[in-house]
């Protein structure tokens, strides 16, 4: 690493290997020379046996990954052109074939059609880690599909649900997410073989106007490259509407994982739930004592960043005058690499938290005792009108008792005792016992949170884990019901 010019923390700090090397120039330029080898192969089985032949093709394809990196940077240099300067490049290796590389093309050729591959192998990353984060979910929600918690609306106390229950949420949200990048890779199709405005007038002419012989060469080339299909109709590149709809969806899986790095920070504040802590992890320089959510922030920070790429996106998009103007490169060269590492960092995160998340049920029962003598009320209400009291006289009776009781734990610190006040109030029909008896299990107060989570993970997540088993890696078979 030289430590004197500045290093992108997306590729020194956060991300995978994997996805770092998506994005590398090695990728980027050895694809360009697969891309011309395929129009090469598809033009010459097409009919163009008197310009190209079989031993310029064997040439081409003996040099794929025979680059003269510094050749091509100086020739760039040069000629102020990057995809001719590889062209240059490309020809001193393949002496023979040197006349027939690029034949027919525009540099958007293998501009478009190398960021499409790659894009596309960028969302099997992608969704291999969506996979994982979601796998690693429901394991955990299984565990702890019972176990009660005060759930939250206005990050206030509200009813109990179970912590399976709260985390089948944010499964449900990477689904979502799942089935945007599904639906990307659908609107993804190769740019193919079309000319410099898009109207395959050079390839029109290459075939002496044969209208067939250039449409089934748009056909054969995006094939060879991959593709079942390629754009019907596009400018010089293909339509920039689906680098905002790449946009969207990447940043789709950051608000996701922002949501559910949130929540954990809170959860971490209560003390109630946290992310792994390692051993020899410091917390803080000064306070020794600290566990900070650092996993967690991180994961926020990167979200945020992800999350405003879709406006950079949108405007690149808005702004490709007619056919094409070269506003969109620069920014592009940046952004679309940016959002695949932001969204592989995010991941990486996500996976490593929820791979090891330690759950407190003695702090989130202490939680309980504070807030349920006030969420079980309602039930106290209604035995009491069952054994013939006045519900209003009873409402009364209880809301004053509740704000003393609130008053004491906001003021001055101290257990909630409306049980014991109501318990020991001669006008309400239950002794102390009774209403600790009547309170009972906090689970009853968890609704159908656990059987939700049962039937979520059994009959939504473990079938879809199964079904993308090709796309995943592997399946855990811990995950049954």
């Amino acid at each position: 690493m030289n430590r004197e010019i500045y290093q992108e923390p997306l590729v020194s700090r956060y991300t995978s290997r994997e996805m770092q090397e998506l994005f590398s120039e090695k990728t980027k330029f050895t694809t360009w020379r697969k891309c011309w080898l395929a129009l090469a192969e598809a033009e010459y089985e097409l009919g163009l046996t008197d310009i190209i032949t079989l031993e310029m093709l064997d040439e081409m394809r003996a040099n794929i990954h025979n680059i003269d990196y510094d050749m091509a940077a100086a020739k760039e240099k040069e000629i102020r052109h990057d995809v001719m300067a590889h062209v240059y490049e490309f020809g001193t290796k393949c002496p023979k074939a040197a006349g027939v590389i690029h034949l027919g093309a525009t540099s958007q050729f293998v501009v478009c059609n190398t960021d499409l591959i790659v894009q596309k192998k960028a969302i099997g990353l992608v969704r291999k880690a969506v996979l994982k984060a979601i796998s690693n979910l429901a394991k955990f929600s299984l565990e702890f599909k019972d176990l009660p918690t005060l759930g939250f609306t206005h990050y206030q106390p509200a009813q109990p649900t179970t912590v399976g229950k709260r985390n089948t949420l944010y499964i449900q949200d990477l689904i979502m997410d799942l089935e945007y990048l599904d639906s990307f890779l659908g609107q993804a199709k190769a740019r193919g073989a079309k000319g410099t405005v898009g109207t395959q007038a050079t390839f029109l002419e290459l075939y002496h106007g044969d209208n067939e012989k250039v449409r089934a060469l748009d056909a054969l080339v995006s094939q060879k490259l991959g593709f079942d299909a390629a754009f019907a109709v596009t400018g010089q590149t293909y339509p920039r509407k689906l680098d905002m709809k790449l946009a969207e969806t990447l940043a789709g899986i950051g608000s996701s994982a922002h949501k559910f790095a949130v929540d954990l920070r809170l959860l971490s504040n209560l003390k109630v739930q946290e992310e792994p802590f390692a051993q020899k992890q410091t917390g803080s320089s000064a306070m020794a004592y600290k566990r900070n959510p650092m996993r967690s922030e991180r994961m926020t920070g990167l979200a945020r960043k992800l999350m405003g790429l879709p406006a950079n996106f949108a405007a690149t998009y808005s702004n490709q005058w007619f056919e094409r103007t070269l506003d969109d490169s620069a920014i592009r060269r940046m952004d679309i690499p940016q959002a695949f590492l932001l969204t592989d960092a995010i991941l990486k995160l996500y996976i490593n938290i929820t791979s090891n998340m330690v759950v407190f049920p003695k702090q989130i029962e202490r939680h309980l005792r504070m807030e349920l003598p006030f969420m079980s009320t309602e039930k106290v209400l209604m035995e009491a009108v069952a054994k013939g009291e006045s519900r209003q006289e009873m409402h009364e009776i209880v809301k004053e008792h509740s704000l003393a009781a609130g008053k004491v734990v906001k003021e001055e610190g101290l257990e909630n005792d409306l049980l014991q006040r109501l318990g020991d109030d001669d006008r309400i029909p239950f002794t102390l016992d009774e209403l600790m008896q009547l309170v009972g299990d906090y689970s009853q107060f968890t609704g159908r949170a656990s059987a939700q989570t049962d039937e979520y993970i059994r009959e939504v997540v473990v079938p879809l884990l199964a079904a993308r088993e090709d796309q995943m890696g592997e399946v855990d078979s811990s995950l049954s019901v």
